[in-house]
């Protein structure tokens, strides 16, 4: 597997299919506490027609645990670091969760390395609402410690949507990464997401944008808020989706993609698929 030494940071990435639509790359990045996996099954279907990039940040999944780095602005900062050290001048970036909070990051800071923006059941532009409980933290951490895989899949089997598409082994699998993930990424990725602060710029993120979210998203109004503010934007809700967007609709998020990517957004008569 290809790594690059990014802003001190060995971090995990690899590149599949071809640039046959003639649209640039695609560079994919997961969530909080999640992995390429999150993106894997959309990632083999959009390969068809596009250049994809995934990549995992520090403290995550194969890339490095850093001593520090552990925020939304230094992830931003990897994918553009990442995407120099590959030698694109431009990119369409598309970040689920986490992913999409960078994405608004990128969107406002780096928009001339943009094609496109695609985000995925983004964190609100305006931080996450509450941070949560120490004693809530402390007890997924000795459970982390302790490798309690136990803790985690009864957590998450709790709030299953689709159990035709999350099985045992795809819980098998967060766990994994779950158990894997460095704290500092844990600790300090929360507080970022909590603090991040944009939704006032929003106004000025021109890139041509897609909004991805998931009917039964606990993040849908968010989302839907959001979408209302940015400029040039499509939006499609998926009715049988929760956060994990990709994994409950990976053909249908793989056609929205592609459309988007072909026709781009409609800033005239923004679209609300179904």
């Amino acid at each position: 597997m290809p790594y690059a030494t990014i802003n001190g940071a060995k971090l995990w990435y690899t590149s599949m299919g071809e640039d046959k639509a003639n649209t640039g790359p695609i560079l994919l990045h997961h969530g909080y506490t999640a992995s390429r996996a999150n993106w894997m099954s959309v990632a083999e279907r959009l390969q068809s027609r596009f250049k994809i990039i995934l990549m995992e940040c520090r403290g995550s999944g194969e890339s490095e645990d850093t001593i520090e780095g552990y925020n939304l602005p230094q992830f931003s900062s990897d994918v553009i670091g990442l995407v120099d050290h590959l030698g694109i001048e431009k990119f369409t970036y598309a970040g689920h969760s986490m992913g999409g909070g960078m994405g608004y990051l990128l969107g406002l800071n780096h928009s001339e390395r943009l094609n496109k923006l695609i985000l995925m059941a983004p964190i609100p532009s305006n931080g996450i609402s509450s941070l949560p409980s120490q004693a809530y933290v402390e007890t997924r951490l000795k459970a982390k410690r302790e490798k309690n895989r136990a803790f985690f899949k009864d957590e998450m089997i709790a709030t299953r949507f689709r159990p035709e598409v999350q099985t045992d082994v795809w819980f098998e699998s967060r766990v994994d990464n779950l158990l894997r993930v460095s704290e500092s990424h844990v600790l300090d990725g929360m507080q970022s997401m909590f603090d991040l602060n944009v939704q006032s710029e929003l106004g000025n993120l021109k890139t041509p944008t897609l909004m991805l979210a998931g009917a039964v998203d606990g993040l849908i109004k968010a989302n839907l808020e959001d979408y209302l503010r940015l400029p040039d934007a499509t939006l499609h809700v998926f009715s049988r989706a929760g956060h994990d967007v990709a994994i409950h609709e990976p053909d249908g998020v793989n056609k929205a993609i592609d459309d988007f990517m072909i026709f781009g957004a409609l800033s005239d008569s923004k679209l609300h698929n179904r």
